[in-house]
């Protein structure tokens, strides 16, 4: 193994790169203390058979009715002269074990009705959701006391029939979720891979839904406890002498209003008990949580958290419409800081193009979205510099300015419009409600509008179209559908994120002239993102290559393409196929890019490039002018004398 091959091999991520459950768990103070509060009356109640108590069903007519802090006897006794403290703790063992064995047979008997009904479909289906239908027919808790009245009084026919009149709330839940993951392509790939029905029933759908079985049960333990307390109070549960939480309670009130704490007692520990379970359960719903796993902590919030600091912009150009400097974009996940965006420094004038071309990872949709303050908080945040929007700061703005200018003054497109696009709403309903978001017009004028722009963006027929739903339209014109909303207003700037990577060639360059003629028609700025220099050439006036969250080169496109200067830009175009070249040989670029929580001293393309030198691999390597447009991030850049020329 080559020294270039060992230094470019993947570093061990740390431990401390994802947070554990248990710290997701703990940055959450209630579900904490639901954690500690269950925990405590738990061991408590474990404990009951060694703890020093008195047995709970002796009664003593001498000292009925103590109150509590009574000499042996600290919560008092009641109507015939049983310890409270003793009847609590063991009420309190017998309702948990009652709660989560009902809990625990609901959701098996829940679950597997729903994923055998949502996997299998067809009159399967139909059954078994009848069937649960029929039961969900009844208010739960009449059915939970019919069901006892049949089976005769008693805490084990109160567990079954709490767990019965439960086992719909997880069918139903477990079936809708199996329902669409079994229309899924990986379950798709699973049945061409020859698995069985029940294989992938239990080994591919049943691993999906688990996170939302558990979250249902850490829910659910807390009803089951008041549902089988309410059948106990009612003389259906627990029968005397034995004591749960709710009997105690059925006991308790007919001294009420001359002995209070005897209905107190139990009381405050069921309502302990239960709003313990549910923070609790809260707290387990976050940890399985898919976002808060990846290392946020609490869920994003409606714009990207900015750390202010002081810029000089004495260097900002007047006729620049986008000016960007030292823009610093961080994801803190764990103990570990990812610098995806390094110290960015970007301009665009009015009606310009310019390419943000680089490697996947490479920090460009990133920088896109932090000037709008779309990346989400935690665990991202914008850690320094600043952006200009003609001279309005755009890291002071308001919240309520940001949203003015999002969809007005600076829009997007995103690679995807089939995800962008609202499945559930007409393009003609989404365009509309794009419109008057920044303008004052009726919805009659703004439907004008909006077959207007479809007609502006090459859509024939576009009063029709507008009646169509996003699945109705091929990717083409879905895009120009995205492309026709970020026109919507008039913007300044548009941000196309890699607009044409999905489509084939022919709709692409169809795009791009598309997006071409429209921006010098409207003399609009356009940040066009994309890996493909190919692109770059047909639409671009400027390019900025990005590598490891820091742009490494800029210049005018012919200057780029004819003379890189740096490495990567020499490498990332030599990856380009040319028309009428078939002997041309495509050059691929060695090793991986570098993480950005560990980046190495120096340049960061050092271990992938071949021209590496000593010096290449300390200090800061700054931006080094090669003329009025021209930069590059490099101390040995290629062609320098014609770079210079």
């Amino acid at each position: 193994m080559t020294d270039a091959t060992a230094d470019s091999a993947p570093r061990k991520k740390k431990k401390s790169d994802r947070p554990s459950a248990f710290k997701l768990l703990f940055n959450n103070t209630l579900a904490t203390a639901g954690l500690i509060v269950f925990a405590v009356i738990v061991l408590i109640a474990l404990a009951a058979p060694i703890l020093p108590l008195q047995p709970p069903n002796v009664t003593d007519p001498a000292v009925r009715l103590s109150p509590p802090l009574t000499e042996g006897h600290l919560l008092g006794t009641d109507a015939l002269g049983r310890d409270l403290l003793s009847r609590l703790i063991w009420g309190t063992r017998v309702s948990l074990a009652v709660g989560v064995s009902a809990t625990l047979i609901a959701a098996f008997f829940g679950s597997l009705i729903g994923l055998v009904a949502g996997y299998a479909g067809g009159r399967t289906d139909n059954i078994l959701m009848r069937g649960i239908d029929m039961v969900m027919a009844f208010p739960y808790i009449l059915l939970a006391l019919a069901i006892v009245a049949v089976l005769g009084p008693g805490l084990l026919n109160a567990l079954y029939a709490i767990a019965v009149v439960n086992i719909p709330f997880f069918a139903r839940n477990i079936r809708g979720m199996t329902l669409g993951l079994s229309r899924r392509e990986f379950v798709d790939a699973a049945r061409l891979s020859g698995k069985s029905h029940f294989s992938i029933l239990f080994g591919e759908v049943l691993p999906n839904v688990l996170p939302v079985i558990i979250i249902t049960m850490s829910t659910t333990i807390g009803w089951m406890i008041l549902e089988t307390a309410g059948l106990s109070f009612l003389g259906l549960g627990a029968q005397p002498p034995q004591a749960d939480l709710g009997s105690m309670l059925g006991d308790g009130r007919k001294v009420l209003f001359t002995d209070a704490y005897v209905s107190m007692v139990p009381g405050l520990m069921i309502f302990a008990l239960v709003m313990s379970i549910n923070l609790l359960g809260d707290g387990i719903r976050d940890v399985l949580d898919p976002r808060l796993k990846s290392g946020a902590l609490a869920r994003p919030g409606a714009r990207t958290a900015v750390k202010r600091e002081s810029v000089p912009d004495q260097s900002r150009k007047p006729e620049t419409v986008l000016d960007v400097q030292q823009m610093r974009t961080e994801f803190h996940i764990g103990g570990s800081i990812y610098k995806a965006v390094g110290g960015v420094d970007l301009h665009m004038r009015q009606g310009e193009c310019v390419g943000l071309v680089g490697e996947s990872g490479s920090g460009k949709s990133v920088t896109a979205m932090s000037l709008m303050g779309l990346v989400p908080t935690p665990p991202g945040r914008i850690a320094g510099g600043a952006a200009w929007l003609d001279d309005e700061d755009l890291f002071a703005a308001s919240d309520e300015r940001i949203r003015q200018l999002r969809g007005g003054d600076v829009s997007h497109v995103f690679q995807d419009p089939l995800s962008t696009l609202h499945p559930l709403f007409t393009v003609g309903d989404q365009l509309i409600e794009a419109i008057q978001a920044h303008q004052p017009l009726s919805r009659q004028q703004a439907r004008e509008k909006a077959t207007a722009l479809l007609e502006s963006v090459r859509i024939p027929n576009a009063g029709e179209r507008l009646k169509a739903f996003p699945h109705e339209l091929s990717g083409g014109m879905r895009q120009r559908i995205s492309i026709a909303m970020a026109l919507a207003n008039d913007a300044k700037v548009i941000i196309a994120d890699e607009p044409t990577t999905a489509l084939d060639v022919t709709v692409q360059a169809q795009i791009l002239e598309l997006m071409n003629g429209l921006r010098k028609e409207r003399n609009t700025a356009i940040l066009f993102i994309t890996h493909d220099f190919g692109v770059v050439s047909a639409i671009c006036d400027r390019v900025a290559v990005m590598y490891a969250g820091r742009i490494v080169e800029t210049g005018t496109t012919e200057e780029i393409l004819d003379r890189p200067a740096h490495p990567y830009t020499a490498k990332l175009i030599e990856c380009v196929p040319v028309l009428g070249e078939p002997d041309r040989r495509l050059d691929a670029i060695e090793g991986r890019p570098p993480v950005v929580n560990n980046l190495p001293e120096g340049c960061a393309f050092a271990d992938r490039c071949p021209f590496v030198q000593d010096d290449c691999r300390s200090g800061d390597i700054a931006m080094t002018a090669l003329g009025e447009e021209r930069g590059v991030r490099c101390l040995h850049p290629l062609n320098r004398e014609t770079a210079n020329g």
